[in-house]
């Protein structure tokens, strides 16, 4: 008779869950049983992990073996789970001591051949090994970078279970050769990224990003997109095809400051679960950008899938910017489901196997075309389309979505002299140095307040706490009188006019202020623009 038991975890969404490997051999026919509410794959890890014992040296235990997952009433699933069966199966033989083990949490999936294969979630798995007290993890070595980011958690990255065993045994570490073959894709990181990722692979791609002066033009929207990246303020974009809706929405995460140390684990932990954590890059430090396609389901928008939910394009966008270019050509149902991330910054998917929560707080860019042909109101005219056409088409953005957007923009055609002028507008580093200022501005005010930008203050807070100057809301409250605005409405106007007042250098917003962001919001010109400060 033997016992032993370890540790490892299981993800729920991404958010993880310690869950003891329990290990007891009895005296009796020679069987494996895996209990604790397992999934198909982590089954399968009998198999697994019989071969890779056997194949690393040492002798497979011929008596009724059972392994017990607990707490048995949470879903288990993945290979992750097969290091920490493995060391237990060996620690009831006694060929581990069963006390190295019992303090260890050990993440890793096994190949037959012994070597210990990453998986992903490597990052929350261990932030909640580390939030349960554990201090020391074991990990593959390809992901022991990722798990070294947790801040006072030792971490051992290891190759094989060879090598592994030597450790807790004090033995002689063996020297594994690397498996891939010069020139060739690494087969060991086949399982960190999801094939067919697309444009919602997270991160931004390496190289040179998109920069704003290759916008020809289009100085109303630049301004505007100024406004959405300093304040963190949704936007829509509503122009006839090539008027640069796109490239405008392509350059808005370069305006973003980075992420700070707690945005980029929280937006790490969401990728790595996800599968979209490039290899070599363990911890994303820019604003990720995710744009859909205009056929996305809602499952794949918000989360969802089978069995458990997985994170959906709302939850990669996290702390970036989440851009649906041919919103109208969306679906409404689809489309409606961002009300509820767009004012919470999470989003509750429930499923018959679960309910979790994932983090969404994201810049949303709608793009739209005028009418289904695009040229409908513009001044070259021709648009072929019937006027209930236009309205079926226009009506699939909400009222209620889109009291939600707080810039509205006209993006127009380019003129033809400033396209072929070759003058180029201030770049992506010029305008990014006067949001960093502004946001700045923001921080000094909303300190000691859970707030950072000004889109998160809630309106109470902004209309009771931090006054405008006196009659610069007589326009706003008019408007709130006459059912142009909603209150909701009015409270995004202030919340850009005090975004407009930062990047203009003021202590508060002034009229001239507020009636721009009401143009902003409503579309309707209010007087003279405001001056962005250029120092």
């Amino acid at each position: 008779m033997g016992f032993a038991r370890t540790c490892s975890v299981a993800l729920v969404g991404v958010e993880g869950v310690v869950v003891e490997v329990q290990a007891d051999l009895e005296p009796g026919v020679a069987a494996f049983t895996l209990v604790g509410l397992p999934d198909k794959s982590l089954i399968e890890s009998r198999d697994r992990v019989r071969a890779a014992v056997v194949n690393s040296g040492s002798e497979w235990p011929q008596k009724k073996l059972t392994v017990g997952l607990s707490p048995a009433s949470v879903p288990k699933g993945g290979s992750g789970f097969d290091l920490a069966v493995a060391c237990a199966v060996l620690g009831a033989a006694e060929l581990i001591d069963p006390r190295e083990l019992t303090d260890l949490v050990m993440i890793g999936e096994l190949g037959l051949d012994g070597r210990v294969r990453p998986v992903r979630g490597v990052l929350p798995a261990v932030l909640a090994a580390a939030d349960a007290g554990y201090r020391q993890v074991v990990v593959p070595e390809r992901t022991a970078a990722e798990a070294s980011l947790v801040p006072g958690v030792s971490v051992l990255g290891v190759r094989s279970l060879r090598q592994l065993i030597a450790v807790l045994t004090d033995g002689p570490v063996p020297e594994e050769d690397e498996a891939d073959e010069p020139g060739r894709p690494d087969p060991l990181l086949a399982g960190l990224v999801v094939p067919g990722a697309g444009s919602c692979a997270g991160p931004p791609p390496e190289g040179r990003p998109p920069d704003l002066a290759e916008v020809a033009g289009q100085h109303g929207a630049r301004r505007a997109l100024e406004i959405a990246a300093a304040g963190r303020h949704h936007i829509f974009l509503k122009g006839p095809p090539g008027a640069g809706k796109t490239m405008l929405a392509e350059r808005l995460p370069g305006l973003l400051p980075p992420l700070s140390p707690k945005e980029s684990l929280e937006v790490t932990a969401v990728h790595s679960v996800a599968g979209m954590l490039p290899p070599g890059q363990p911890l994303v430090s820019r604003p990720p950008y995710c744009a859909p396609h205009h056929s996305a389901t809602m499952a794949s928008l918000v989360g969802g899938g089978s069995g458990l939910p997985r994170p959906g394009a709302v939850s990669l966008a996290h702390r970036g910017v989440l851009f649906v270019d041919e919103a109208a050509e969306c679906s409404a149902k689809v489309l409606d489901a961002l009300r509820q991330p767009l004012e919470a910054g999470h989003v509750v998917v429930a499923r018959a196997a679960g309910m979790m929560r994932l983090p969404a707080s994201f810049l949303l860019v709608l793009a739209a075309n005028p009418c289904p042909c695009g040229r409908y109101g513009t001044v070259a005219g021709g648009c072929e389309c019937r006027p209930s056409s236009i309205t079926r088409y226009r009506a699939r953005l909400s009222g209620p979505l889109m009291d939600r957007i707080d810039l509205r923009i006209a993006v127009e055609p380019v003129a033809r002299s400033e396209l072929v002028a070759g003058t180029r507008g201030e770049s992506t580093a010029t305008v990014a140095d006067r949001i960093r200022a502004a946001r700045e501005r923001a921080a000094h005010r909303f300190e000691g307040t859970p707030w950072h930008t000004n889109n998160e203050v809630p309106g109470h807070e902004l209309r009771t706490r931090w006054s405008v100057a006196p009659g610069a809301l007589v326009q706003a409250e008019r408007d709130l009188e006459n059912g142009l605005l909603t209150a909701r409405g009015l409270d995004r106007v202030l919340r850009v006019a005090w975004t407009a007042a930062d990047l203009a250098g003021h202590d508060r917003p002034t009229a001239e202020d507020v009636d721009w962001a009401l143009e902003l919001r409503t579309g309707v010109r209010r007087g003279v623009p405001v001056a962005v400060s250029r120092s």
